[in-house]
C-alpha cells in the first residue's frame, strides 16, 4: 500500500507557565493511502494533539510530518493553508456549521472557496446531500436540524471538495448511540466510494471498530498498533 502520512520521532511540548508538558513523546507512524486509522486514547492521552499537529493546526516540538511527500512542517502560513484547501478535509465533533446559512449553503461554502463553478457546484451540493440523507432538510438552517442531521451537513462539507484526507476529532461526541453507528457507517461508506483516507481521534471502542487501523495512544505515545486482515 502506498504511504500518504508518514510521522517521525514527533514531539510536543506544551509551556504551561513554567511547566513543561510532554504531550507526544517520540511519535512514529505510518498511513496509507485509503485507509480508516482511528487514533484510541483516553482524554490527556496526546490523541487530539497528535491529530492536530498532523493537520498543521498546531505546531509540532520536533520531528516531522509527511504529507504526500511534503513535509508540512516546514510550510509557511500561507503554503499550509493552501496545502490544506487542497487536500485536507475536517469533520468537527462541534458540527462548526455557518448558522446563518442553510444546509445546502453550507455544504457549498468550501466549493466557492475553490471557485469551482456554479453549476458544477450546485451538481455537487445535489449528489452530497443525497448521499447523507438530507432530501427534505436541505432548505433548513442549523438551529432547525437535530444534532445528527448538522453532523451530517459536516460530512458532507468535509467531503464536498473531495479531499484525500479527512481529518475527524471526535465526530459523533454529541450524538445517541443509534445516531453515532449511522453517521459513521455514512462515513466509512463515503470514504470507500471515493478512495479517501480518514483520520479519526475516539475515546470509544465501539468507533475505533469501524477502523482498518487502530493506533492505540497513552501518554502521547503509541502503545499498540492493529490493524483488520
Amino acid at each position: 500500500m502506498e504511504p500518504i502520512i508518514k510521522i517521525e520521532n514527533v514531539r510536543k511540548i506544551y509551556k504551561v507557565g513554567n511547566e513543561k508538558i510532554l504531550a507526544l513523546d517520540g511519535v512514529d507512524l505510518t498511513i496509507n493511502k485509503g485507509e480508516f486509522c482511528c487514533l484510541l486514547g483516553t482524554s490527556g492521552s496526546g490523541k487530539s494533539t497528535l491529530l492536530n499537529v498532523m493537520a498543521g493546526i498546531e505546531k509540532l516540538t520536533s520531528g516531522e510530518i509527511i504529507i504526500r511527500n511534503r513535509c508540512i512542517n516546514k510550510m509557511t502560513e500561507t503554503q499550509l493553508s493552501i496545502f490544506r484547501q487542497k487536500y485536507l478535509g475536517f469533520i468537527f465533533q462541534a458540527y462548526n456549521l455557518v448558522p446563518s446559512l442553510t444546509a445546502f449553503e453550507n455544504i457549498e461554502l468550501p466549493l466557492i472557496f475553490k471557485e469551482v463553478p456554479k453549476k458544477e457546484r450546485i451538481k455537487r451540493v445535489k449528489e452530497l446531500v443525497k448521499a447523507v440523507g438530507l432530501e427534505k432538510r436541505y432548505k433548513h438552517k442549523p438551529s432547525e436540524m437535530s444534532g445528527g442531521q448538522q453532523q451530517r451537513v459536516g460530512i458532507a462539507r468535509a467531503f464536498a471538495t473531495l479531499p484525500e484526507i479527512i481529518f475527524a476529532d471526535e465526530p459523533t461526541g454529541n450524538l445517541d448511540s443509534k445516531t453515532t453507528m449511522e453517521v459513521m457507517e455514512l462515513i466509512r461508506t463515503m470514504a470507500k466510494e471515493y478512495n479517501q483516507t480518514i483520520v479519526m481521534v475516539t475515546h470509544d471502542t465501539r468507533i475505533a471498530e469501524f477502523a482498518d487501523k487502530v493506533v492505540h495512544i497513552h501518554d502521547g505515545k503509541i502503545t499498540e498498533i492493529t490493524t483488520k486482515n
